[in-house]
């Protein structure tokens, strides 16, 4: 077998990790209707001036491309926790909009959220929880 490099390793590492914590997201935020994804849209609406965002920028906030975000985008429409809303000046231009009760999911979603970090990190100190946030900055991740 090959021997590979710490960065690889690391990588690596990361999707496991990454793949074991959406597991145990997606489980625990079914009871809320909704997935890590949905979760991390409704969440990045939350944070948005007026709660919305262009669909290029969502997409680009949580990794997806643009068919990406319109393919799970359709059904949080379908269900009334996001609606679309026109841009009055660009017709082109169409926002994503968090509503009344995807801010009410958001907010219980976001309690079970915690709860759930907190689970996966009992093990991990303040400070390498900030030095591995801010890694993952330098990464490309867009949560502050």
């Amino acid at each position: 077998m090959p021997e590979i490099s710490a960065s690889l390793k690391m990588f690596m590492n990361l999707n496991i990790v990454q793949t074991l914590m959406v597991k145990k997201f997606d489980s625990r935020l079914s009871i809320q209707g909704i997935s890590m994804t949905d979760f991390l849209i409704l969440y990045q609406l939350g944070e948005a001036p007026d709660e919305k965002l262009r669909r290029t920028d969502l997409a680009d906030k949580i990794g997806l491309t643009a068919s990406g975000i319109t393919r799970v985008l359709a059904p949080l429409e379908k269900i009334g926790l996001v609606r679309r809303e026109a841009n009055s000046r660009d017709a082109r231009v169409s926002y994503v909009k968090l509503s009344v009760a995807g801010r009410r999911v958001l907010t219980e979603a976001c309690i079970i959220a915690e709860e759930i970090a907190g689970e996966l990190l009992t093990n991990v100190n303040n400070k390498r929880l900030s030095e591995l946030t801010k890694a993952l900055a330098e990464l490309g991740g867009t949560i502050g």
